[in-house]
């Protein structure tokens, strides 16, 4: 019998992004409840002890933090996206890490309340951009042909620039041509279209404008 999936989950949090590509490209069918994170339901509370989302419920058993629910259903389910070999799967998941680490990089450069600290945040990203063009790959994925959990992780974070890039020109990805093929790949992929809602684009627009940032100040 199969296990039933539902996956709690807030509209803007690149970690439920991830969890929700990877339960599609698993061919899992789950259910999804959007919560407001600012208002949080008691009975959220009592599934998630970090008061975070995503978590996910597997026959009503809880599961929270993006890298543990990704890695147990890659565990338990068919057609794994990690590697086989026990190194190449540990790359991976340093490359994961690093993700995380972009992520934090967005939320001070879209946090950033000034245009020094704007600008320092930019080279921020900037320099991690460079590092990750260097991983070599042929592509159009991460390490090839085959979708892994690393592409799940990063295309959150790519999904992020195609409204910073109607801000402004930040130029984040001159020079990295492999970078820039690999976010197309990923944009295509229809686990990564779907992860999100169609009004996701408005949705983080008024999210940003809201900061009363350096950012947001662009955009009025």
């Amino acid at each position: 019998m199969r296990s039933k999936y539902t996956l709690i989950s807030h509209q803007l949090c690149p970690y439920v992004q991830r969890a929700a590509i990877t339960l599609t490209e698993k061919g899992l069918d789950f259910d999804r409840v959007d919560i407001d994170l600012a208002n949080k339901p008691d009975w959220f509370l009592q599934v998630s002890p970090l008061g975070k989302t995503p978590v996910l419920l597997v026959d009503g058993q809880v599961i929270f933090e993006s890298a543990v629910i990704c890695e147990y259903l890659d565990e338990t389910t068919p057609h794994r996206l990690h590697p086989q070999a026990a190194l190449e799967r540990a790359q991976h998941r340093a490359w994961i890490e690093f993700a995380s680490a972009t992520l934090n990089s967005i939320g001070g450069f879209y946090n950033a309340p000034d245009k020094q600290a704007l600008n320092t945040k930019v080279t921020e990203l900037k320099t991690k951009f460079a590092q990750l063009e260097k991983h070599p790959g042929d592509g159009p994925y991460f390490s090839g042909e085959n979708f892994s959990l690393v592409d799940a992780a990063f295309a959150p974070v790519f999904r992020y620039f195609e409204v910073f890039e109607q801000i402004a020109d930040f130029g984040f990805f001159t020079d990295l041509p492999q970078i820039r093929a690999w976010r197309q790949a990923l944009q295509a992929r229809v686990s990564v279209q779907t992860a999100v809602s169609e009004d996701y684009p408005a949705l983080l627009s008024a999210f940003l404008r809201a900061r009363h940032s350096a950012l947001s100040a662009l955009m009025q």
